[in-house]
């Protein structure tokens, strides 16, 4: 069944208004016509089986029918991702979201390379993405402006994975050590951290550096494989 986010209130009866984008997908894409059952979510409500109640000229309207599931929101864990290149940066919001991450910051330290940030490219990926993974909720993407900004405002209680290509524990028996409380993950740029940055990110009494393995990954590759650890050790897969 068509499965989409469309971020207005959902309750018995609430019509729905898809974007101009949505409309075409349904009508000219998924052929739906007046009357056919589709699936809405808006990351607050849970998710709702609609149907179609009028195919117009330029667009559609939907109906809401019934709650089919209670929201459910993924574990409080959030991506710390330094700017990379357009493409490894659109796979990683991709894949955190298939992943479960419930919020995508994109940070700049010593070593980012300047780059042209649309947010409105990335959050459509992260829309997409909930919407095929059967998510009920979309993550919030932020550009938080300079990594040490970010640790200066950094809130204690959050837990904070650091992902240092230079060695550490590994996650898989770091992890579970640290606890199970809100937690940031964070992965550096192409060129790493620099010692400057690594040496204040160890002194944080938040931080719990891990080591991913004996090989240096990209930083898209370093984001699946530190969301996988994470999620198969305190997130919400073994429930």
């Amino acid at each position: 069944m068509v499965r989409l986010y469309i971020p207005q209130p959902l309750s018995p009866g609430a019509a729905l208004a898809p974007t101009p984008e949505q409309s075409r997908y349904l009508t000219q894409v998924m052929r739906l016509k007046a009357g056919d059952d589709l699936l809405v979510f808006n990351g607050r409500e849970g998710e709702w089986r609609c149907s179609v109640a009028e195919v117009l000229k330029r667009g559609c309207l939907l109906k809401a029918e019934e709650r089919v599931r209670e929201q459910i929101l993924p574990p409080d864990v959030e991506l710390i991702l330094a700017v990379v290149k357009k493409s490894p940066l659109e796979f990683a919001v991709e894949k955190a979201t298939e992943l479960g991450a419930r919020r995508i910051r994109l940070v700049r330290t010593a070593r980012t390379q300047p780059q042209t940030i649309r947010l409105d490219r990335l959050e459509t990926i992260a829309v997409e993405s909930a919407e095929q993974t059967g998510r009920m909720d979309v993550p919030e993407i932020v550009a938080s402006g300079p990594l040490d900004a970010l640790l200066d405002g950094w809130d204690p209680d959050r837990r904070l994975m650091f992902c240092d290509e230079t060695g550490g524990p590994p996650a898989l028996t770091a992890l579970p050590a640290a606890g199970g409380a809100p937690w940031g993950i964070l992965i550096g740029p192409e060129g790493g951290f620099s010692s400057g940055e690594r040496d204040r990110l160890r002194a944080l009494p938040f931080t719990t550096a891990v080591s991913l393995g004996p090989r240096v990954l990209r930083a898209d590759t370093a984001s699946v494989t530190a969301l996988t650890l994470w999620q198969a050790t305190l997130g919400d897969w073994p429930r």
